[in-house]
Formats: structure tokens, sequence, C-alpha cells
């Protein structure tokens, strides 16, 4: 079956751009398909207010990936991008969501993540993956 979705990831490509942004930014009508990204609910945002279109929460890293990335950004983000693309491209979920996006076919893609730390941070990591594969 996975073999199956791979295959399919690569016959069907469209033209999306992909952006990150912070939860706690404003919405913007450029937003386009809005995906929460993060494992778990951002603090402080009620779910009434973010605005949001999909939560892939099985694209996030692992457990102990996440807690790597957390304890130092500057430190281990080499080593975590390099762990989190190799989880990513092994991953069902993560064929499964861009296959959803292919499906809905929007001209933005914007991943919404919490992480304060902008320039190091999964989302981005998972933008580079993304636009591999649209």
């Amino acid at each position: 079956m996975l073999q199956e979705n791979i295959v399919s990831l690569q016959k069907t490509r469209i033209m999306a751009r992909v952006q990150i942004k912070r939860v706690y930014d404003a919405v913007e009508e450029s937003d386009g398909l809005r995906v929460l990204v993060d494992k778990f609910w951002p603090r402080g945002v009620r779910k009434s207010e973010l605005k949001y279109d999909l939560w892939v929460k099985n694209v996030s890293p692992s457990d102990a990936l996440r807690k790597m990335l957390h304890e130092d950004p500057e430190k281990h983000w080499k080593d975590f991008a390099k762990q989190y693309e190799a989880e990513l491209e092994s991953s069902p979920d993560f064929i499964t969501f861009v296959n959803q996006v292919k499906q809905i076919s929007p001209d933005t893609v914007t991943l919404l993540f919490a992480f304060k730390n902008a320039e190091k941070n999964h989302a981005l990591v998972l933008k580079n993956e993304l636009e591999k594969h649209l």
C-alpha cells in the first residue's frame, strides 16, 4: 500500500506556493489552505480562535526529535532536519497529507506552527519536503 501511494505521489504534480507562519500571526486572505502542523494544540490559543483547514499532527516530528530541537535549536538543527526528513519520507501519514493537498489543489499552503524560533523549526523542514512532492 505504501508503495502504491508513493507511485501516486510521483504521478500528480500541482503548482502550490508553500509558506510557513506562526499560529499567533494574523490571518491573511492570501494564506490559502491553512494547515496546523504541530503535534499539540498551541498554548494560549482557543480552538475557536485559530482559523485552520487541516490539523496534521501525525506529520510532526517524533517526540525524541521534538525534544532534541526544543533543547537547543542552534546546536541540533542539522541533525534534527536530516532525521526529520527521513521520518517524513518513510511516513504513510506524510503521503496521506501530500495527497490531501494535491486533491484540494490550493494556490497557497500555509503551514502553521507555534515554536518561538522562526528560523529553525520543524515547519521549515516540512515545507521543503512538501514542495518536493507538489
